[in-house]
C-alpha cells in the first residue's frame, strides 16, 4: 500500500529526489574521510611534534567538515521541501476524491475519520518520507565505508564491528515487527476519539437536556482509555528499543577499547589508528540507530497509507461520461421517467416506477409521508446519486450523459439543512455565483426575504459567519441559503422542506417572490406542510416509493386517501397549536 502510494508521487520529484542523493552522497562521503584526516594527525603530526602537518592536516580537516554540513544543511532543506510537498499532493488528491463522492459512500468512513486520513495519516507519511529522504543514501555509504576503512586501519577489531551491526540490525527489526499491528490500533482509536468529540460537541444541547453528562463522560473516557492503552504498548517497545542500541553500541565500544588499547600496548596498532576505529565504529552504530528510527516509522506510515488508500480506491457514485454532451440552448424541461432507486444491500428499492415532468414555468410539490422518498428523489434529478432504474433527462438529455459540471450549473438545490461555512455573508452567498456585485447580493436577499435581517447586521454583507451558520438562527441561515441558490439562476430550483424554519407570514411573502423569480424556470419542492403545497401547478403524492396520486389540492382532496390523510392530521395539529 505505501509503496503504490508513494510511486507516483516520487516519480514527480525526482530531480529533486537525485539532487538529494548527490548532496548526501557527498556529506557522507565527507564525514567518512574526517577519521582518517584524524588518525593521520595524530600518528604523523601530534606524535612526531611536527607542527606543520598537524596545521595542513588540520585545515584539511576544516575544509571537509564545512563541506560535511553545507551539503547535510542543504540536503535537510531540500528533502524538507519535498516530503512537504508529497504530503502536500496526497492530502489535494484524498480532498478532491472525497468531493467526489457522495454522502452514502462518505457515511461509510465517517467525518471523523476522514479528518484524521486527510491529516494525522497524511502526517505520517511526511515524517517517513523525511527520514527516508534524510537517511536512505547516507546510511548505506556510512555503514560499508565505515567497516571497509575501519577493516584497513585494524583488520582484527573490524571483525567486533561485522559481529555487532547484524545483531542491532535483528534486534531494531524484531522490535519494529511487533509495533506493525499496535500502531493499526492507534490509528483507529484516533478515530473513535475524533467521532465521540464531533458527536459530543455538536449534541451538546441534547446532551445537557437529557442530563446525559455523566454517561457521554464515561463513553469518553473509555475511548480515552483504549488510546492511551494502546499508545503505552507503542511508549514501551520504542522504550526498549534505545536502551537495547545503546547497550550493544557501548559493548561493543567496550570491546574495542579493551581489544584495541592491548594492540597499542603491544605496538601492534597506532593511537591514531584506534581513534579513528572508534570514529568509524561510532559512525556505523550512529547510521544502523538513526535506521532504527525509520523502521519506527515505517509500520505507522504503512498503516495510514492503507487508510489513504482505502478512501483514494474507492470508486465515485457519479462519473462524468467518456464524451459528455452539451445542451446548446437549456430551457430546463425536467422529465422524470420510470425511476428506481435502490440503496447498496438494501432489500427493497426507496423509489419504484416514478414519472414526473415538469416544464419551465411550474411548479411541482412533493406530498408524502417520511420515509416516501421524497428527498431522494431530489438527490438524483441534482445526481448526487445516479438512478438504478430508468433515467432522469434534462432538455431531453439523460443527465448521466452531461458533464457533472454542466448539470450543476442547471439545477439548484436546497436541502432541508442548509449549509453554511465559516466566513462572511458575502462569502457564503458567491458561492452560487463569484463574480456577482453586491448589488446582485441585495437583490438576491431580497427575494429571500434575507435583506431586512443582513442590513440590521453591524457589518451587513461582511457580517462574519461561523462553521455551519452556527451564529445564526435556523430561518436565518435557510434563507440565505435560499437567497445564494437565487444568486446562481439555475433552470431546475429543487427545494427540500426549505420554509420549515419560517414563520407563516415570512414563508407566503417568500413564496411570492420565488414565484416571481422563477416564472421561466422549472421547480420542484418539497414541504410538509399541509398549506404548502395549494399554490404550486401540480402535486404529486408519495407513499412508500411510488407515485399515488397527482394532480391539484382540491381534486386530491377528492380523490386520493394518501393525501387527504395527509392534509386532515397536519390541520389539525396546527389547529393543536
Amino acid at each position: 500500500m505505501l509503496a503504490q502510494l508513494l510511486r507516483p508521487r516520487l516519480s514527480n520529484c525526482r530531480r529533486q529526489i537525485a539532487r538529494i542523493g548527490l548532496l548526501q552522497a557527498v556529506q557522507a562521503v565527507a564525514s567518512l574521510y574526517l577519521p582518517a584526516l584524524n588518525a593521520d594527525l595524530i600518528d604523523n603530526g601530534v606524535v612526531t611534534g611536527d607542527t606543520g602537518t598537524v596545521v595542513r592536516t588540520g585545515v584539511v580537516m576544516l575544509v571537509v567538515a564545512t563541506t560535511q554540513i553545507v551539503c547535510a544543511a542543504a540536503a535537510g532543506i531540500l528533502s524538507a521541501r519535498t516530503a512537504m510537498a508529497i504530503g502536500r499532493d496526497i492530502r489535494a488528491d484524498v480532498f478532491a476524491h472525497v468531493q467526489s463522492l457522495s454522502a452514502r459512500t462518505l457515511g461509510r468512513f465517517g467525518v471523523p475519520s476522514l479528518v484524521t486520513r486527510t491529516t494525522n495519516d497524511v502526517q505520517q507519511i511526511q515524517s517517513l518520507m523525511l527520514f527516508v529522504l534524510v537517511l536512505i543514501v547516507p546510511v548505506p555509504i556510512i555503514c560499508g565505508g565505515s567497516v571497509l576503512l575501519a577493516s584497513r586501519q585494524a583488520g582484527l577489531l573490524a571483525a567486533v564491528v561485522m559481529a555487532v551491526v547484524p545483531v542491532l540490525v535483528v534486534a531494531v527489526v524484531l522490535v519494529g515487527r511487533r509495533m506493525w499491528p499496535v500502531y493499526a490500533g492507534v490509528q483507529d482509536a484516533v478515530d473513535s476519539i475524533g467521532r465521540l468529540l464531533r458527536e459530543q460537541i455538536t449534541g451538546l444541547r441534547v446532551i445537557r437536556a437529557f442530563n446525559r453528562d455523566r454517561h457521554e463522560q464515561a463513553r469518553f473516557a473509555r475511548a480515552n482509555g483504549t488510546l492511551m492503552g494502546v499508545s503505552m504498548r507503542v511508549g514501551r517497545l520504542v522504550a526498549v528499543m534505545s536502551p537495547m542500541s545503546l547497550l550493544i553500541v557501548n559493548v561493543a565500544g567496550v570491546a574495542v577499547i579493551w581489544f584495541g588499547g592491548h594492540q597499542v600496548a603491544d605496538g601492534d596498532m597506532q593511537v591514531g589508528a584506534l581513534v579513528a576505529f572508534l570514529g568509524y565504529l561510532t559512525q556505523v552504530l550512529g547510521a544502523v540507530l538513526l535506521a532504527s528510527f525509520l523502521i519506527v516509522a515505517v509500520p505507522r506510515a504503512a498503516i495510514s497509507a492503507g487508510r489513504i488508500r482505502d478512501v483514494l480506491g474507492t470508486e465515485a457514485d457519479v462519473v462524468e461520461p467518456p464524451s459528455p454532451m452539451h445542451l446548446v440552448r437549456p430551457s430546463g424541461h425536467l422529465v422524470v421517467r420510470q425511476v428506481g432507486y435502490r440503496y447498496p444491500g438494501a432489500e427493497a428499492p426507496v423509489l419504484r416506477d416514478i414519472d414526473l415532468c415538469v416544464r419551465p414555468g411550474e411548479t411541482v410539490a412533493l406530498v408524502g409521508s417520511g420515509g416516501s422518498g421524497k428527498s431522494t428523489l431530489l438527490g438524483l434529478i441534482a445526481r448526487l446519486a445516479d438512478v438504478t432504474d430508468g433515467a432522469v433527462l434534462v432538455d431531453g438529455v439523460d443527465i448521466r450523459q452531461l458533464a457533472p459540471k454542466t448539470l450543476h450549473r442547471l439545477v439548484g438545490l436546497v436541502t432541508q439543512r442548509p449549509q453554511l461555512f465559516s466566513g462572511t455573508v458575502a462569502s457564503n452567498l458567491r458561492l452560487g455565483d463569484p463574480d456577482a456585485t453586491d448589488a446582485d447580493l441585495w437583490r438576491a436577499l431580497a427575494v429571500a426575504q434575507a435583506e431586512d435581517f443582513v442590513a440590521a447586521l453591524p457589518d451587513g454583507l461582511d457580517a462574519p459567519v461561523s462553521q455551519g451558520g452556527a451564529n445564526l438562527s435556523g430561518g436565518q441561515r435557510q434563507r440565505l441559503a435560499i437567497a445564494r441558490t437565487v444568486l446562481r439562476k439555475p433552470l431546475i430550483y429543487l427545494f427540500d422542506d426549505v420554509f420549515s424554519a419560517l414563520d407563516q407570514g415570512t414563508e407566503a411573502r417568500l413564496r411570492a417572490a420565488l414565484t416571481e423569480e422563477t416564472a421561466h424556470a422549472s421547480v420542484v419542492m418539497v414541504s410538509q406542510r399541509a398549506t404548502a403545497p395549494r399554490g404550486a401547478d401540480r402535486i404529486v403524492v408519495l407513499d412508500e416509493g411510488k407515485v399515488v396520486g397527482a394532480g391539484d389540492h382540491l381534486e386530491l382532496v377528492d380523490t386520493n386517501p394518501v393525501y387527504r390523510e395527509i392534509v386532515r392530521y397536519q390541520v389539525a395539529a396546527e389547529r393543536a397549536r
